[in-house]
């Protein structure tokens, strides 16, 4: 008689901020996972078996700041290069020699740039919702502040230590529950309303997320097991990471209009900002990304791309990681 694969297991591995948070499931080639904005390594819970059952070693971390995984204090300490180091440090502690990376929201770009810069070590990066873009470019602290007019982008907002906190941290389940639906495809707000990812005048994000049910994807106990995390670590590792765009801008100058060579994927959803704002950035994968394999615009979706539509993007990681090389999968 068949067996699934073997049940997810829970690890804690040493890395350069004190220790990381994974879970990991199956057995085969090394494929990491890295999440995003406000999440854990629960977003991933579709992917591990899926992937487990296709051949793979599925192993989705907490990213620095996160969950379990340590949360050292200081933006400085969230800048992209210290999270490409945790992710080489998971490699390592697993016993590997290389991985696929695939990354969502900012676990894309930390994906992205851990293939960057570590091309021996990552021989292939998934990329889901958020758009490749190379370093480089105006300093990112001035390009936000000139967005929105007299609104406030949602990056400018996050910037000053404990601002967003004191917005958050007094009901962290209802204001993610807000944020997750106001992203979603199901639930976000109509054309023309105002948009939830700007702050109006003396306003919250909250004053523009919408109320009174979940998105599809989100169950109460999904939300519990998002929010019972934030609850006990509060929202500053994980906000740092907004704080430090100005020293990874410093910190990647080497590495400005450099494109990804690895062979890699895209997947975003149609109705997610990610998308539609970055488009250009896609447009310009021929040459940001010469070693693009996959590239899907999935339909009627929104940003939590692999928590809104599972099976497709499941099938879609398969299929793409079945056609790479050898040499961009192995198991040790």
């Amino acid at each position: 008689m068949a067996q699934g694969p073997a049940r997810a297991v829970h690890r804690l591995v040493p890395s350069p901020g004190g220790r990381i948070h994974l879970v990991e499931q199956g057995s085969g080639p090394l494929v990491l996972l890295v999440h995003g904005f406000p999440e854990s390594w629960y977003s991933w819970r579709h992917q591990l078996p899926a992937l487990a059952a296709a051949g793979y070693r599925a192993v989705a971390i907490d990213v620095r700041g996160y969950g379990r995984s340590s949360r050292p204090a200081g933006p400085d300490a969230y800048r992209l290069l210290e999270l490409v180091a945790d992710n080489v440090a998971v490699v390592r502690a697993l016993g590997a020699e290389s991985a696929v990376v695939v990354g969502h929201d900012w676990g894309a770009t930390i994906a992205a740039t851990s293939a960057l810069v570590e091309p021996d070590v990552f021989g292939a990066v998934g990329l889901l919702s958020v758009p490749y873009t190379p370093p480089g470019g105006p300093r990112p602290s001035e390009v936000f502040a000139r967005m929105g007019g007299e609104e406030e982008f949602y990056v400018s907002y996050f910037q000053q230590p404990g601002r967003a906190e004191a917005e958050i941290e007094p009901d962290v389940r209802g204001w993610l529950a807000g944020f997750y639906a106001a992203l979603s495809a199901d639930t976000m707000p109509a054309p023309g309303a105002p948009d939830p990812h700007f702050v109006g005048a003396a306003g919250t994000l909250r004053d523009r997320f919408p109320t009174g049910r979940l998105p599809s994807w989100l169950s109460e106990q999904d939300l519990d097991v998002y929010a019972g995390e934030f609850e006990r670590t509060g929202l500053t590792g994980a906000l740092d990471r907004y704080r430090a765009m100005d020293r990874d801008w410093e910190d990647l100058a080497a590495f400005r209009g450099a494109p990804l060579t690895q062979p890699s994927l895209f997947a975003g959803g149609t109705l997610d900002a990610s998308t539609t704002w970055l488009a250009d950035a896609i447009d310009a994968y021929p040459v940001t990304l010469p070693g693009l394999v996959s590239c899907h615009l999935v339909d009627s979706c929104g940003h939590w791309i692999q928590q809104e539509r599972p099976e497709e993007v499941n099938g879609l990681l398969v299929d793409w990681l079945a056609a790479l090389p050898a040499a961009a999968v192995r198991s040790r």
